[in-house]
């Protein structure tokens, strides 16, 4: 080997080494964030086995650790070892995000723990669309006049009801009908007081919803995937408040979820009673919580401020603003599905490994292996 080759040799691999090392830093950076952990916090988890300021050269990429140091990290930011070696194929940037939260504001470690996990997802579902190939059509919805008012949100609900050919019918799976028009949905596992966010990703339009249990009710998760939607479809004048702008959301969705013609009927106005087995009954059907219910009867002025009041105060009094107090329950699987039909769809066409579709679906490789069981 000549000495012009040596040196071009020495040089990749230098380069190469240098390359993952830094990634082995963005990946501890981006492991610690999703945790929610400042260096000290990590540290202390740790036991102090390795200083703060050794985990900071780390992530510098001015020191590597040791692989039972490696090992002691990825239990402490509940990842697994390999996490740190991945170099992601995408690189995910969140432009226009905007969240909805709780009434718990979330501070912005918690903010920054969200974006990071939804990166992580992104990373390997658009990595795993690149892979296969795909080139489906999107059918976004979007509404040209800006939203003012409530009445205009109702117009905005309306005409996506008609582009998509939802008559007047209940919304089976709001989330499974995102997904097949082309909106990327994902849930992570984070705190009690994220509900959901929306952003772009390059031309594509994304939306992150918390993960639920099997037993928890759906329908706040229904209506929080139909808010984002809002954020996305519809425009709202420059001088409009946040708040304003949250409630007009807030409108659109319900109105999605139960459209005026309906409502109106099984309302009836000029009532002065409603009772708790009506409110289920139409829960069940619509997939709308009782408050929900009564925002959109006061919208649509069937009820007036004085019942929507004493509404409220019964409310909050049998505790049914508590996450899963309220009675009743809408059917409903509410889980997006997109990203794991498609790991399925690469091992059927044997282009992934068992490894890669463990890794692409976000689980360890014995647990995909004891879930399949081929047909064909």
């Amino acid at each position: 080997m000549t000495i012009k080759n040596n040196l071009v040799f020495l040089s990749t691999r230098y380069i190469m080494k240098e390359l993952m090392e830094n990634n082995f830093a963005n990946r501890l950076i981006s492991a610690r964030k999703m945790a929610g952990m400042s260096l000290q916090a990590l540290a202390d988890k740790l036991e102090n086995v390795v200083t703060k300021q050794s985990l900071n050269k780390y992530e510098q990429g001015k020191m590597k650790p040791e692989s039972e140091l490696v090992i002691a990290i990825s239990n402490a930011l509940n990842v697994p070892v390999n996490y740190f070696y991945i170099e992601p194929t995408v690189n995910i940037n969140f432009e226009n995000i905007d969240f909805r939260k709780y009434s718990t504001k979330l501070n912005p470690t918690e903010e920054e723990s969200i974006q990071e996990k939804a990166k992580d997802v992104f990373e390997r579902y658009f990595e795993l669309e690149g892979l296969l190939n795909l080139n489906e059509e999107v059918k976004y919805f979007k509404f040209i006049e800006p939203i003012c008012n409530a009445h205009d949100a109702e117009m905005a609900a309306n005409a996506i009801r008609k582009e998509w050919n939802l008559g007047y019918d209940p919304i089976p799976d709001v989330v499974e009908m995102l997904e097949d028009k082309g909106y990327k949905v994902v849930e992570i596992e984070t705190l009690g007081a994220f509900d959901g966010f929306k952003a772009d990703v390059g031309k594509k339009k994304v939306i992150v919803l918390r993960k639920t249990k099997e037993t928890d009710d759906v329908v706040r998760k229904r209506f929080t995937a139909l808010h984002e939607l809002a954020h996305h479809t519809l425009k709202f004048p420059d001088e409009i408040t946040h708040k304003e702008e949250e409630k007009l959301c807030h409108a659109f969705a319900s109105a999605l979820l139960y459209p005026a013609e309906m409502a109106q009927k099984e309302l009836q106005k000029g009532r002065f009673h409603f009772y708790e087995r009506e409110l289920m009954l139409i829960k069940q059907r619509w997939g709308i919580s009782f408050s929900a219910i009564f925002n959109r009867a006061l919208q649509l002025g069937i009820i007036n401020d004085s019942v929507y009041k004493r509404f409220n105060i019964g409310y909050r009094s049998r505790k049914y603003h508590l996450p899963n107090m309220e009675p009743g329950q809408f059917r409903s699987n509410e889980k997006p599905t997109r990203m794991e039909r498609l790991v399925y769809v690469g091992l059927g066409k044997e282009m992934l490994s068992i490894n890669e579709a463990a890794y692409f679906a976000g689980v360890s490789s014995w647990k995909l292996q004891s879930q399949l069981n081929r047909m064909v």
